[in-house]
């Protein structure tokens, strides 16, 4: 892996991995900030303890080393969970900072997934 593709795949994967063990953890704790957006989307309240656990496990799964397809299923739950984020909060009318995280950790997700080094890849045998 070129000098290159290891910055670009660590500082995506960096950035995303701080946002998710962040938000993870104060949607478990139930901080009011995300007690007050999950309401603004409309959702209940109780399904932030579950999305809080599922970023928690996904961003140990990324970090680690070997388990390739664990990998694979947290890039998976990421990014349904982002884009579910950024189309909830669309349809509701919502615009600026509320779009735009979404959007980039969406971005970083992409760009972690895509240059991730090859012992991190899922190699699938015919």
């Amino acid at each position: 892996m070129t000098r290159r593709n290891k910055i670009i795949y660590w500082v995506p994967t960096a950035f995303l991995s701080f946002g998710m063990m962040g938000s993870g953890i104060a949607q478990m704790l139930h901080v009011k900030a995300m007690d007050e957006l999950i309401n603004h989307v409309g959702y209940p309240l109780y399904f932030i303890y579950i999305i809080g656990v599922w970023k928690i496990i996904g961003v140990i799964a990324i970090l680690i080393p070997k388990y390739p397809l664990i990998k694979e299923w947290a890039y998976a739950g990421f990014f349904f969970l982002m884009t579910g984020a950024l189309i909830s909060h669309l349809a509701i009318g919502d615009s600026g900072i509320a779009v735009f995280v979404p959007l980039l950790q969406t971005i970083f997700i992409i760009l972690s997934w895509n240059f991730r080094p090859a012992n991190r890849k899922l190699i699938l045998k015919n």
